[in-house]
């Protein structure tokens, strides 16, 4: 069974099904990835357009073309020289399934009630109001949504039910057809969904490489500032968060941080301080979805719950590695102490019952998830394209020295990215973000010359400013949809669960207005420095060591913002509609191809530039290759260009894949980005 060197990630849906994908072969080929990554393929919700709410773990989706479509996709992709990855969501199902059905009507006495995490009290489970078609029963009661199911859930959302793969035989049960698809060669690799919500990852994730034989598995965990995957995790990686965040501050420039924050605080009104602006999130999250999880906690621990709810808060990353019967690491202990209000509290959920150790790990996440990720990033944005999942807003910047570092310490087969259906935006959307960072005055005073013409709310203006003018040019509903979700993630004056009409209206005609203006003249010439950010970014993640992944589109340039947005359907095969996206499906195609032929295994070397201007050159080798970077694009400019900087390449002929020219020794930087900012090199007297 064969390790993916690259990834190219689609979305199915019932109008892009297992036919629709094997119809694309040649052009996935041809791009130069090794493997396919389909989203979940199990029955899920027929109108689902995304899959993770599965509701028959025996079938393969019947809207995607069946068990029959997956074996015809497979044996034409293979035609293809091409493998395939799918994702799996071993954490939660939709409620709308016979067990759960069952479990209803039967109550504890049910054969699927060990299937879910359920808290029975007085022979019940509390449930909301979520389907019509409740059966009539004595085992449950409805309850206001408030007070939050009597089951584990998928952050806040009550029909998506929490899974107990801890017990075998839910394990065996759920994942029956995914050992299917491994046994008979029809799939060569996972991605796990959610593992945090898991009871043990670390044990899901042994029991799942025993069976599996050791096939490549990268798990979705997101890791916080310098947070690395636990060592014994038997997996290959994450899924690329952590390598996004480090690429993306390759490209901003640290000297923006000041006065972008301090623009963005006099424009919103907000507080400069973005810890004091997330701590606060996380309270009202907790507050507002997780009451019941919260008095369970409470129960179980038998810690207040206003203590947990302190510690819940203080927590700064997703889960703190603690498991049942084994004594807790030193650096989840240091963890979980330092966030506790006091040491009684820390003990309870460290040193306490199998129950109450678990059930705290599986309440961080969702806190962590709304509170920050669906709250905090909502609120403060001095500059948008630091707010990603696993992002530190107030982090500008990262060395190129740190970011050689970071590589040193990734594993192998860990997996990168730049895009995902889950980004709050694209890459490129991203790339023009980034080049505010250095046109922080120039900025400030478009800002305020829209802001003079039009103005909404304080509080969300300025992130509309900084979207529209990033992913320009938008149609009025697509900005409209996007200022929508904005507003409700946000909290602050109308939210998904409590809409304000007369504020959503007047959103509404902010954003039909704003379109009119003329914001495309910025982005024109935002755009002169975007491209070199967007290709550096792409060569660097394509590159650097780990399994690159590319997102469905984002071959060429992509100007989408986050879900549903980034899910739209894509035209194959990909073609180029300007010179930007030739440039980017050159360097991706041509990057991808010379990976394939390097093998994942090549070494990482860090290089350097030396020079006057070096310090805007990432440079590094990968065995037979060598690649060089243009990072803070504007800054060069500003100085003159590249002067005599240069790049000392190892010994032998090179070849840039890009133009075809060959250099050998010590070559001027200049020369070498002359036609495009990046140069991708391969030793060519081989």
């Amino acid at each position: 069974m064969s390790r993916p060197v690259s990834t190219y990630r689609l979305q199915l849906t019932p109008d892009f099904g297992f036919a629709e994908v094997a119809g694309i072969a040649p052009y996935l080929r041809d791009l130069g990835v090794s493997h396919v990554y389909l989203s979940p393929v199990l029955q899920a919700v027929p109108e689902s357009l995304h899959g993770y709410d599965v509701i028959d773990h025996s079938r393969i989706r019947e809207e995607f073309g069946g068990a029959k479509g997956f074996r015809e996709m497979a044996d034409t992709l293979a035609a293809h020289d091409l493998g395939i990855v799918i994702d799996i969501v071993p954490n939660h199902m939709n409620t709308a399934n016979e067990q759960f059905r069952s479990v209803l009507v039967e109550g504890a006495a049910s054969p699927y009630a060990h299937w879910f995490d359920i808290e029975w009290r007085e022979g019940r489970v509390a449930v909301h109001s979520f389907a019509e078609d409740l059966p009539e029963s004595e085992y449950y009661h409805i309850v206001d949504w408030r007070e939050g199911p009597g089951y584990r859930r998928f952050f806040d959302v009550s029909s998506l039910i929490g899974l107990r793969v801890e017990d075998p035989s839910v394990l065996s049960a759920t994942h029956e057809v995914i050992f299917w698809l491994l046994d008979e060669g029809l799939v060569e690799g996972l991605r796990i969904d959610h593992p945090d919500g898991l009871a043990d990852p670390r044990d899901y994730l042994d029991k799942l490489r025993a069976r599996t034989g050791g096939v490549w598995t990268v798990v979705e965990k997101i890791l916080i500032d310098q947070e690395r995957l636990p060592d014994d995790w038997a997996c290959d990686g994450t899924t690329g968060y952590d390598a996004l965040n480090r690429v993306n501050g390759l490209f901003v420039d640290p000297e923006g941080r000041a006065p972008l924050v301090a623009l963005f605080s006099r424009l919103t009104g907000e507080d400069p301080d973005y810890p004091l602006v997330r701590t606060r999130a996380k309270r009202e999250v907790i507050e507002l979805f997780f009451g019941g999880e919260l008095d369970r906690l409470s129960r179980v621990t038998g810690a207040p719950a206003g203590d947990l709810a302190d510690l819940l808060v203080a927590m700064p990353v997703y889960r703190a590695y603690v498991t049942p019967g084994r004594p807790a690491g030193p650096q989840a202990r240091r963890i979980v102490e330092e966030a506790a209000p006091n040491q009684e509290t820390a003990r309870a959920v460290l040193d306490g019952p199998p129950e109450a150790i678990v059930r705290f790990q599986q309440t961080c996440g969702p806190v962590m998830a709304k509170g920050v990720e669906d709250t905090a990033l909502y609120r403060w944005f001095p500059l948008a394209c630091l707010n990603e999942v696993g992002g530190e807003p107030d982090h500008f910047g990262l060395p190129v020295e740190d970011f050689h570092a970071y590589c040193a310490g990734m594993r192998p087969f860990t997996m990168t990215t730049l895009s995902t259906h889950d980004t709050k935006r694209s890459e490129d959307v991203r790339a023009r973000l980034q080049v505010l960072s250095e046109l922080s005055e120039e900025w400030a005073a478009a800002v305020e010359g829209w802001a003079g013409q039009l103005a909404f709310d304080p509080s969300l203006d300025y992130l509309a400013w900084q979207t529209l003018m990033a992913a320009w040019p938008i149609s009025v509903d697509r900005f409209t949809d996007y200022l929508l979700k904005a507003a409700r993630e946000a909290k602050t004056a109308t939210s998904w669960i409590a809409p304000d009409p007369a504020y959503e209206d007047g959103l509404r005609a902010f954003a039909r207005k704003a379109v009119g203006l003329p914001v495309g003249d910025f982005t024109a010439e935002v755009d002169r420095y975007a491209v070199a950010n967007s290709l550096g970014q792409k060569l660097v993640q394509l590159m650097m060591p780990g399994v690159p992944d590319v997102y469905q589109g984002n071959e060429r340039t992509d100007f989408s913002l986050v879900d549903p947005d980034n899910r739209r359907p894509v035209t194959f095969p990909c073609a180029a509609e300007s010179a930007w996206d030739a440039a980017k499906l050159l360097v991706t195609t041509q990057a991808l191809r010379l990976r394939r032929r390097l093998g994942p295994a090549a070494p990482y070397e860090p290089m350097a530039a030396s020079g006057e201007a070096a310090e805007h050159a990432v440079v590094f080798g990968r065995g037979r290759a060598v690649a060089v970077a243009t990072r803070l694009p504007v800054r060069l400019a500003r100085r003159g260009g590249w002067g005599a900087t240069s790049v000392t390449l190892p010994s032998g002929r090179w070849r840039d894949l890009l133009t075809r020219e060959l250099h050998t020794g010590r070559v001027p930087v200049g020369h070498l980005l002359s036609r495009y900012p990046v140069a991708l090199l391969e030793r060519h007297d081989l």
